[in-house]
């Protein structure tokens, strides 16, 4: 077989050449995004030309990187090209799953990424990865053909130019992302029609900038005007909390179920009471031990374990600058398993997956639960759809309370479901699965029709372990307080496909929508069966948690609010702030707030309340990353 001659190329064209084949993988990466290619060079040459060179910087260094290192140009660009359009393609991917983008910290949840991809039921964009596959494989043959680098008599020095060229190109590519890609003021001056909403910067503002500008948010990121020893002061303030004291002597239980909603009390559903799928949900807030709010939640369509973090700290995932709240606990952390383990109550976490799943087997050791039950604990777990069922739960909880109360124990024990995880094919619980219908008000198409059937048939499950728990704890003569609440929204159908089609306030854009915080809203009960109710004088301690008429409340809140509830407002310093605060501003999201009475209002930078929602930040920068417990 013949050897193909190769081309030696002038060393100025090489240099024309990188600038070339720079340009063109940033355009495949920027191609490679959800939306499309015209509608970001618009942005690009009309209205902000730096983002040219802001994306194409990058690409083009880490393409010279390569290209020395391989020895040649079209190697490099070959390797530049899959990395930068694999990259992309997964982003692509993430923000149409979970409306959420890449970013470098992510990479530390490879493992839990590999293991959730087949629930997702994700379509994979095959023709773009095609294209990025073939255009890496062409420049990988024209550097067969090509050489761009002179032919240098020594081999020892051809090696060290092509060391010192790589070297030299990556410290100039860390000093680019570590300056001006990471720099907070550029990023701010560019904007964005949603700014607040990450995948929409990145869409707008490029794939390949915005990557670079996150790889100095892998860490938390420290409050403006933060100081340790004031920190320390406020966790240390006796006056402010009595700390050691003990609440109301009620068991606890909360059930956070796997994508739990009302969506279908939207008008576009027409369910009669009848064929209602959440007729135990709606029962219960008749309720008079009941109290019903909106849990606003950390992310749409996935973040479980968000939530729960939230929840369970008090302690916001969206200040954080982190995607993931739970890959940010390194120590032992104050929670609500803490409180409650002072006062000698068993403390326990249940969860049916995996113990390694976003770190729950550390992170809840961490936040002192004394018991942790995951699957492989379970003996013959009932599954429905590939999960654990929310039925199988229901009877876990019972019999964990159950060897509490023999042993004498209050028990305060807190579960994670998992059954109606995403996606929703139509074969979810095998195949010939007969779903109930579902009754609309609207026309959608089949494909949104059955996506529709097999969520709610996940709803109609869930909606029957709250009714079970109900009953259950309702026949007990020890006082027990149920929480039941969702974690996200579900996910259906890339772009809010199923949203959309219903008309729903969920599938518009921030600056449209009726009710900003309905992509975040979830359902939440706490009831007290009647030992409980008496043991709490319900009807006053619900009046005296000033909660606000609409029932939003951030799942950070929902935590201090629980202890209040139950005589446990002042447990400590942080407590106390913190049902403080809710009171002043029951909802932050991000830079969005809701005053008491409904208002929703930006940030407002020079108020005092933005004052005491950066004192949070800073107190929980303070816990979370420097603060000592044993």
């Amino acid at each position: 077989m013949k050897r193909i001659p190769k081309r030696t190329l002038p060393l100025p064209f090489t240099a024309l050449l990188a600038l070339i084949l720079g340009g063109f993988v940033t355009v495949l990466a920027l191609w490679c995004q959800p939306n499309r290619l015209r509608d970001v060079a618009a942005i690009f040459l009309f209205e902000k030309p730096v983002l040219i060179l802001l994306n194409a910087l990058p690409v083009g260094l880490s393409l010279l990187v390569l290209g020395f290192l391989f020895g040649n140009l079209f190697d490099g660009a070959a390797a530049a090209s899959l990395i930068w359009g694999l990259l992309s393609v997964v982003n692509r991917i993430k923000i149409q799953v979970r409306d959420e983008p890449l970013f470098p910290r992510d990479f530390a949840l490879l493992k839990e990424a590999g293991s959730a991809a087949e629930s997702y039921g994700i379509q994979f964009p095959v023709f773009v990865i095609a294209v990025v596959l073939g255009v890496s494989l062409l420049l990988a043959l024209l550097g067969r053909i090509f050489v761009t680098m002179p032919d240098f008599s020594s081999r020892r020095r051809r090696w060290t130019v092509r060391l010192a060229g790589a070297a030299g190109g990556f410290a100039f590519l860390t000093t680019l992302v570590l300056t001006v890609l990471s720099s907070t003021a550029v990023y701010d001056s560019l904007g964005a029609s949603s700014p607040y909403r990450l995948s929409v910067v990145f869409n707008e503002n490029g794939f390949p900038y915005n990557f670079c500008h996150q790889f100095t948010k892998y860490l938390v990121e420290k409050p403006a005007g933060y100081s340790r020893a004031q920190a320390r002061e406020w966790d240390e303030d006796q006056t402010a909390g009595a700390a050691g004291s003990s609440g109301a002597p009620v068991h606890v239980v909360l059930v956070m179920d796997e994508a739990f909603s009302d969506i279908s009390d939207d008008p576009a559903f027409a369910f009669s009471t009848e064929d209602d799928p959440l007729p135990r949900l709606h029962a219960l807030r008749q309720d008079p031990h009941a109290l019903s709010l909106r849990l606003v939640v950390p992310g749409f369509a996935g973040g479980t374990a968000n939530t729960e973090f939230d929840v369970f700290t008090g302690i916001q995932t969206n200040s954080l600058g982190a995607s993931s709240a739970m890959r940010t606990v390194n120590r032992n952390l104050d929670s609500l398993f803490r409180v409650f383990g002072a006062e000698d109550y068993h403390t326990a976490f249940c969860h049916p997956g995996d113990d390694w799943f976003y770190n729950r087997e550390n992170v809840y050791r961490w936040l002192g639960a004394e018991e942790t039950v995951f699957v492989d604990q379970m003996e013959s777990p009932e599954r429905k759809g590939g999960w654990v069922t929310d039925r199988y739960l229901a009877g876990v909880i019972e019999s964990a309370f159950t060897d509490a109360v023999e042993r004498g124990e209050l028990l305060f024990h807190c579960t994670t479901t998992i059954q109606n995880h995403m996606g929703y094919p139509r074969n979810k619980y095998g195949e010939g699965y007969e779903y109930p219908p579902v009754s609309l008000s609207v026309t959608v198409d089949d494909a949104v029709r059955r996506m529709l059937e097999v969520y709610l048939e996940g709803i109609r499950d869930a909606d029957a372990m709250l009714g079970e728990l109900q009953d259950y704890f309702a026949a007990r003569e020890e006082p027990v307080v149920l929480v039941f609440y969702g974690d996200h929204l579900p996910y259906l159908g890339d772009n809010r496909l199923a949203y959309a089609a219903l008309g729903m306030d969920i599938a518009k854009d921030d600056a449209l929508r009726e009710n900003y915080f309905s992509i975040y809203e979830t359902p939440c009960v706490l009831w007290a069966n009647d030992a409980a109710a008496a043991v709490l004088d319900w009807a006053t301690a619900v009046r005296n948690l000033d909660l606000p008429e609409n029932g939003r409340l951030s799942a950070a809140f929902l935590g201090p609010a629980l202890l209040e509830l139950t005589r446990r407002r002042d447990a400590n310093p942080w407590t106390a702030f913190l049902n403080d605060l809710r009171r002043q501003v029951p909802v932050v999201q991000g830079e969005v707030w809701m005053l008491p009475d409904g208002t929703v209002q930006a940030a407002e930078p020079d108020s005092p309340l933005s004052g005491e929602i950066l004192k949070w930040r800073q107190w929980s920068y303070y816990k979370l990353t420097q603060k000592t417990l044993s």
